[in-house]
């Protein structure tokens, strides 16, 4: 199997979240279904059906998160000098030429992605358009909008 990068900040959320559903949930709902059986006929029981259903998510996003941490390469920028480049795990600001308007972006992996709070997956147009590239950089990225013209004004490595 391939792997996938990773922040470091995105596999500790994950084994959180992994932690709580191993120590909390699954123990919660093996005892919501105990307590359903405890009520009878399971067939036309509603609650007992309602704790397998929960349990077959949980289980299911067990498995997945355990995939995705199996298969993570996990990239942690905060121990790499900064030279100004932008990689994977950098966060960005990048000023739009034309509308003078500043964004900062953090470039994560495919699962961390978020653009509420700005952050954005490798494989979007900005972060493709983005890598490699240094501070003071002009760069060209196709929006559905046509292409814009951004400037890379800050890259920091937290």
């Amino acid at each position: 199997m391939s792997q996938y990068p990773m922040t470091a900040h995105g596999a500790e959320l994950l084994r959180s979240e992994l932690n709580e559903l191993k120590t909390v949930k699954r123990p919660r709902i093996i005892k919501d279904i105990a307590e359903a059986r405890e009520h009878g006929d399971l067939k036309e029981n509603a609650e007992y059906h309602a704790a397998r259903e929960e349990q077959g998510f949980c289980e299911g996003r067990i498995q997945d998160i355990e995939g995705k941490l199996s298969n993570a390469q996990i990239i942690d920028v905060t121990k790499m000098p900064n030279n100004g480049k932008v990689i994977f795990g950098a966060t960005v600001t990048i000023l739009n030429i034309e509308t003078e308007a500043e964004t900062t972006y953090r470039i994560v992996g495919e699962d961390e992605a978020n653009i509420k709070n700005n952050l954005i997956s490798i494989s979007s147009p900005i972060a493709r358009g983005l890598i490699g590239k240094e501070l003071d950089d002009i760069v060209n990225i196709q929006t559905p909008a046509g292409i814009v013209e951004y400037e890379v004004v800050d890259v920091k490595y937290i």
